[in-house]
């Protein structure tokens, strides 16, 4: 079933957090994701790390979401790397309700799954 869906273009979210999102056509995406991509936006992320998540001042998100692990970024975006220039937002009511949304987004763009640009929800 998993190679029929993928022939689909749908990445269905599995235990763990080997997916976390479900995507389909690249760019329509489960609610909880979406509301990760609204929050990406809402704080403007990519002044630091690009449109694309690609970096600029900031790191690329795209290769640093190979390496880290979900606790790994949550710890790193609400606590912050003070020395590295990356605020902490554990005191944005936006990003602690949403932590797993847009560790969600950054997790599918960085697994190439969800593309750049526009996303809408997945009926």
């Amino acid at each position: 079933m998993a190679f029929a869906l993928a022939g689909l273009g749908l990445c269905l979210g599995v235990a763990a957090d080997d997916k976390p999102y479900q995507v389909a056509e690249g760019n329509k995406v489960d609610k909880t994701t979406l509301e990760g991509w609204h929050t990406w936006r809402a704080l403007a992320c990519e002044r630091c790390h690009g449109a694309r998540q690609e970096g600029m001042v900031g790191p690329s998100l795209i290769e640093g979401l190979k390496r880290l692990s979900k606790d790994e970024f949550k710890e790193t975006v609400l606590k912050g790397r003070l020395d590295k220039g990356m605020p902490n937002f554990d005191g944005s009511k936006m990003v602690t309700e949403n932590i797993d949304g847009l560790y969600a987004y950054l997790k599918g763009r960085s697994d190439g799954a969800i593309l750049p640009g526009h996303l809408e929800e997945l009926k």
